[in-house]
């Protein structure tokens, strides 16, 4: 069964086919091997990474994508197999023509769950979140009500301060958290590619020059944990430090890894992200009502918050 989303993240790596398995070799040394049967998708983005065209014709047979992700860790270019991931053509139709009611649903279930959220992540800072947490309740279709801006306005003033506004080129904080959601945009656009959806094609985001509108959709909810992870690190810098250093955006990436609440237990975020994408396509197909979105992390993560 093809459900397993390959990740190649260390550098200099080499890959190759042999006997129905994917190899990886670092340094020429071997690193793993993976059944090519059990994949749904192989993710590139270590840096002099290398495989050959028998590769992709190889995983082309078995309707198998492959991602490869620039510098800035966004998919960069994708390898489609012209049979299509195992049903592309059939879930790409089916994104493509779904109607507005449905799409204005699905945006609603992503905002409450990104308020849920940020009020889980002032609750774990020792701040008031139960008021932010009381809002993701009134969200209705399509947020028609704008809820989303109501929770924003209350939550940046509490986790950050009174005087911190939240712009694209404004202070250090800022700085961090768009490190952090770059790399969170690549994340979720990996996992709708993997899950043979098309990224352009949006639940509610419309800007006409990005080709990655699915993933400002879906990265919503998991935008609040760069947030708690950027006010642990502002928590912890001494005075005199006033820009992030290397091992502080090595902190903020490692919230990919942070163990989420889903319906199958405990699972890292990027694990998450893919059952999501892939529970988006089973909403576009008629196969479910809901997209599955994880919760809060696990309690022992918030012991660490303050």
């Amino acid at each position: 069964m093809q459900n397993r989303v390959v990740e190649i993240i260390s550098d200099g790596a080499h890959l190759s086919v042999s006997r129905g398995f994917l190899s990886v070799k670092i340094n020429r040394e071997p690193a793993g091997q993976v059944a090519i049967d059990d994949m749904s998708a192989l993710i590139i983005r270590g840096h002099g990474a290398s495989f050959s065209v028998n590769i992709c014709a190889r995983l082309a047979q078995a309707n198998i994508p492959i991602v490869i992700c620039s510098s800035s860790q966004s998919p960069a270019s994708v390898i489609w197999p012209v049979n299509g991931h195992f049903a592309q053509g059939l879930n790409m139709q089916a994104q493509a023509v779904a109607k507005k009611p449905l799409l204005k649903r699905l945006w609603a279930q992503l905002v409450a769950a990104k308020i849920r959220a940020q009020a889980e992540v002032l609750i774990a800072h020792n701040l008031n979140g139960s008021d932010i947490l009381s809002m993701a309740s009134r969200v209705k279709s399509g947020d028609s009500e704008n809820i989303e801006a109501q929770a924003a306005r209350k939550y940046w003033k509490r986790l950050m301060g009174e005087d911190f506004k939240r712009g694209t080129h404004q202070g250090t904080i800022n700085g961090a958290l768009n490190y952090g959601y770059t790399i969170l945009r690549a994340a979720t656009a990996r996992s709708i590619l993997a899950a043979g959806l098309h990224p352009s094609l949006s639940i509610h985001h419309q800007s006409k020059g990005d080709a990655l509108r699915l993933a400002d959709d879906l990265m919503e909810p998991f935008r609040p944990w760069i947030d708690y992870r950027v006010k642990k690190i502002v928590l912890e810098m001494k005075e005199d430090e006033f820009e992030f250093s290397p091992e502080h955006k090595a902190e903020i990436v490692s919230v990919l890894n942070m163990d989420l609440q889903s319906n199958n237990g405990a699972s890292p975020m990027q694990v998450c992200m893919d059952r999501m994408a892939q529970s988006l396509v089973q909403v576009f197909l008629s196969e479910r009502k809901d997209m599955e979105i994880a919760k809060s992390p696990m309690p022992l993560m918030f012991s660490s918050a303050v």
